[in-house]
């Protein structure tokens, strides 16, 4: 089969989702340009910061996208095959992360840009607040953890690795020179662009030439090094006002990463009449994945962002919906972001699908086939080989910096919520707090029964998959109850505390459904995969009476628990009578 029909087949539905499914939700939400933003009402320049859409949807793409679209469809085409891989990718990102992206948006506008968690705290009360706040800033624990060592990991590597890192640094030093003069200087957007995305090229050629070798310090070894590095720039990343490095770096790496998407494109479509890119891996390999995990539900799991994230939801509340300029946007910022992530992970998963089963297992990690397919793709137009694997492995990079100083930043939020620290060193001592679990789990090296080290990422991307799917589900679900209370809110005044006026919805309006179906389908996924995950340790402990200390499955155990008590508060609302009554 053709690679190139492949891609042009999933450009028709992803295009379709957005114009109909989009405008559908549009409609459905009372989407309105005259409603003030709290971009606007809010403006402090720091967090607040109203931002032109497309500028928002660079800067949001590059935080939501990072290195989830690359190695979740690589790894579930590798175990199950192409196909099921392609079609979850496709329907999952319309149906399901597109609507959670987008409303997520909208519920926090509505509540003056505040975060998802206090959306739900408005929703459900308190307690299940708390648990839920408790809930997200572990998770974003274990994804800066996660994606500094994948960086770390690229920057080590023997060929290109010193290579990457020195244009990664360069390119960061971009995005503040940029964002500086966008601030102090009137330079528009448009010139903006064409002066620093080309500089970014100057980047990946210049990084092979002055590679950057760093000296290893307290003893770590080169990746340790580079991980306590990482997490420092997260540390500055995380406090600094947004407009001087997280919207010019987002920006870049957003229209980087459209255009790595773009360019690979134009590579399969002259390639197609050159090269003759034929699809060589198996479109189904088997019922399970090699740790012995079935297709269902692991399939889902494992390509994670590629169709529907939880993540994205602190991204959405956390700083999309503080610089959304018109309500509006949300359509074009949030369900388009989505639906544009999924094209990358098509993009992605063809990177696989050229290769066949014996080169595949050559190259083995995702970073290697994303990079080798990119470069072969790029070759098609006559980019050199090395510079289209700098290239693509700086894109790599680029994708997970910009979801690790978004992540640090949430994580800073989300624990000044948690403690009520206020006042400006609150900043500093939150975003502290945040990156202490991450830097004692990457000074600490795992290792496996034969005394070898395994990289962190692997150990806790096994949770990260599913408690990944199972935020977004409890999202969701909180997403569902606010959408059913939504028309009996704010009684015979219809306005929100500004006194702006809301949309009108009818009594009896069936809104919710958008939202409650997929969180119930990706519950029913998320729990079963963690359940597959304790399974051993459990039976261990049930059967054979023998306890061991296993932090992935007492974590998995947790977010189960932690579920099931939401789903029981969430119940209750959707069952009394109360819920319906005016507040």
């Amino acid at each position: 089969m053709n690679l190139l029909l492949i891609i042009l087949i999933s450009i028709i539905p992803l295009s379709v989702g957005y114009f109909f499914y989009g405008k559908f939700l549009s409609k459905l939400l009372g989407l309105r340009d005259e409603i003030t933003t709290p971009a606007h009402q809010f403006k402090n320049d720091v967090d607040f910061v109203a931002a032109d859409k497309t500028y928002l949807l660079g800067q949001h793409l590059s935080a939501i996208a990072a290195a989830g679209p690359i190695v979740g469809p690589i790894l579930a085409g590798l175990w199950f095959g192409w196909l099921p891989t392609f079609l979850w990718i496709i329907f999952g990102g319309i149906f399901i992360g597109g609507v959670h992206d987008m409303v997520t948006i909208v519920a926090s506008i509505r509540h003056q840009g505040r975060s998802i968690a206090e959306v739900l705290k408005d929703t459900m009360g308190r307690r299940p607040f708390i648990i839920f706040l408790l809930f997200l800033w572990f998770s974003l624990v274990y994804i800066i953890t996660a994606f500094t060592d994948i960086t770390a990991s690229t920057f080590v590597e023997e060929i290109h690795g010193a290579g990457v890192a020195s244009s990664s640094m360069l390119y960061l030093g971009l995005a503040l020179v940029m964002g500086l003069l966008l601030k102090r200087l009137p330079l528009p957007l448009g010139l903006a662009t064409a002066i620093f995305i080309p500089l970014v090229f100057v980047c990946i050629y210049i990084g092979p030439i002055i590679p950057l070798k760093l000296p290893t310090i307290f003893g770590w070894d080169l990746k340790t090094t580079w991980n306590m590095s990482l997490l420092f720039y997260c540390f500055f990343a995380a406090v600094i006002p947004v407009w001087l490095l997280l919207q010019p770096r987002g920006y870049l790496g957003g229209f980087f990463l459209t255009l790595t998407a773009g360019a690979s494109f134009l590579g399969i479509l002259i390639g197609n009449f050159t090269q003759h890119f034929t699809v060589q891996y198996p479109a189904f390999v088997q019922w399970s994945n090699p740790q012995g995990l079935p297709l269902l539900p692991i399939l889902f799991t494992t390509v994670a962002c590629g169709a529907c994230s939880g993540f994205h939801c602190l991204i959405a509340s956390g700083t999309t919906s503080k610089q959304l300029s018109k309500e509006t946007d949300a359509k074009f910022v949030g369900y388009g972001g989505m639906l544009l992530e999924s094209f990358v992970a098509v993009i992605a998963l063809g990177t696989l699908m050229i290769l066949t089963t014996t080169q595949s297992q050559t190259l083995k990690d995702p970073n290697q086939i994303y990079a080798n397919g990119i470069a072969v793709f790029l070759s098609s137009f006559g980019v050199p080989k090395e510079f289209a694997l700098n290239f693509a492995l700086l894109a790599f990079a680029t994708f997970v910096y910009d979801t690790l100083d978004v992540a640090t930043r949430l994580g800073r939020y989300i624990f000044q919520e948690l403690t009520g620290w206020r006042g400006n060193i609150s900043a500093y001592l939150a975003t502290a707090a945040t990156l202490v679990l991450p830097v004692i789990f990457l000074t600490h090296p795992i290792k496996d029964a034969a005394g070898n080290i395994i990289p962190s990422w692997k150990i806790f991307w096994t949770v990260f998959g599913s408690s990944n799917q199972l935020l977004a589900a409890i999202v969701l679900l909180g997403l569902s109850l606010w959408l059913y209370k939504e028309p009996f809110r704010h009684g015979k005044s219809n306005q929100n505390p500004q006194g702006q006026p809301l949309p009108n919805y009818p009594n009896g309006s069936k809104k919710f459904l958008v939202t409650l179906i997929p969180s119930i389908f990706m519950m029913m996924v998320a729990l079963l995969s963690l359940g597959l995950i304790i399974k051993p340790w459990a039976a261990d402990i049930i059967f054979k009476r023998q306890w061991r200390m296993d932090a992935i499955s007492l974590t998995a155990t947790a977010l189960i628990l932690l579920t099931l008590f939401l789903i029981f508060e969430g119940g209750k609302i959707f069952l009394t009578k109360s819920s319906r009554k005016t507040i």
